[in-house]
């Protein structure tokens, strides 16, 4: 096990560019990230666990663009994104779970833009939208469960979904 649990990522860079999450586990169990930047550029996600669970995303940059998710168990489970910038962007989730459980997005960006769901289950069970953007414009495959409205509800505020997310397309 690595782990940067309870950690806090409050200036400068923290890099792990390319790294292959491949066995075993990776903890960031209550971490903090108010600042800096974290980037996960190019990085895989083929085996393993990481847990997010309980971590703040309050003003860093944190970037997985464009990761790949292929066979790990990723877990954000009563994690909280109030501000700064996480992306996505252009990561491709094509096994695996990856889950967002009981997540509040109150503030900042969250970006899944022209990323790719193909035979993963990604999911986002009881989450709270109540400020802030989470943006999936682009995005591509089947919908992360949690995300389909019924026809006729309005999205969350904040919430952009592709067209062909949204009931009826």
């Amino acid at each position: 096990m690595v782990s940067f649990s309870g950690a806090t990522f409050s200036s400068g860079t923290v890099s792990f560019l390319g790294a292959t999450f491949s066995g075993g586990t990776v903890s960031f169990l209550g971490a903090t990230f108010s600042g800096g930047t974290v980037d996960f550029l190019g990085a895989t996600f083929s085996g393993g666990t990481v847990d997010v669970t309980a971590a703040t995303f309050s003003g860093s940059t944190v970037s997985f663009h464009p990761a790949t998710f292929s066979g790990s168990t990723v877990v954000f489970l009563h994690t909280v994104f109030s501000g700064g910038t996480v992306s996505f962007t252009e990561a491709t989730f094509s096994g695996g779970t990856v889950s967002f459980g009981m997540v509040t997005f109150s503030g900042g960006t969250v970006s899944f833009t022209d990323a790719t769901f193909s035979g993963s289950t990604v999911s986002f069970g009881a989450v709270t939208f109540s400020g802030g953007t989470v943006q999936f414009n682009g995005a591509i495959g089947q919908a992360p469960h949690g995300l389909i409205w019924t026809a006729g509800s309005p999205l969350p505020d904040g919430l952009t979904l592709p067209p062909s997310w949204r009931p009826g397309h």
